[in-house]
């Protein structure tokens, strides 16, 4: 009886000590399999700032940069370029028209230098690509009447090289080249109702 229970113990010991080897792996590093492959997680982008004396964060675009007024771009001013950025570009579109989203405005190869733009004033060194309304430049709000208000959500985007777009780029144009080539962006969005 003393036998078999000496017997017993060594197998449940011999045993216990395979675990203990398996599990931890005598303490070492883990074996290639079971190592952790939690992705370390990006490098977050720079952001830029975008702002306007005209309207707030989140505030109502001024009648006068829409349609229903004078129809010019507000004024803006950028801070937090990045240093080595080659180029600047804008995309304003209306992510709640009817159809789809509705692109207002698009420019690049805006001279990275560009800190203010006046009301009305073309971005320095622009492109400026058609908008939805079949004009190049900038096309002020213009939500369907009775909507409720639209958000209008200008994005600048700086980038390390100059797009090579044709003057009729469209947006998913715009986006597409400066994929991979963006170092910042910051945004700005108003709304804008009318009865």
């Amino acid at each position: 009886m003393r036998r078999s229970r000496t017997a017993a113990a060594v197998v449940i010991t011999v045993a216990a000590t395979a675990v203990v080897a398996a599990c931890g792996n005598g303490g070492g590093t883990a074996p290639p399999a079971a190592r952790s492959t939690v992705p370390t997680a990006p490098t977050t982008p720079h952001r830029l700032s975008v702002t306007s004396s005209a309207y707030a964060e989140g505030g109502t675009v001024p009648r006068r940069f829409t349609c229903d007024g004078d129809d010019v771009s507000p004024p803006l001013a950028l801070g937090a370029v990045p240093e080595h950025t080659a180029s600047l570009a804008f995309v304003l579109h209306d992510p709640d028209a009817p159809h789809g989203t509705f692109t207002h405005w698009l420019a690049w190869d805006i001279a990275p230098g560009t800190t203010r733009l006046l009301t009305g004033e073309r971005p320095p060194g622009a492109t400026q690509g058609r908008n939805g309304f079949g004009r190049t430049g900038y096309g002020g709000p213009c939500p369907p009447h009775g909507d409720r208000p639209h958000r209008y959500v200008l994005t600048v985007y700086a980038t390390d090289r100059a797009p090579r777009l044709a003057p009729d780029a469209t947006e998913a144009d715009l986006l597409r080249a400066l994929s991979g080539h963006t170092l910042a962006t910051g945004t700005l969005t108003g709304r804008y109702g009318r009865r």
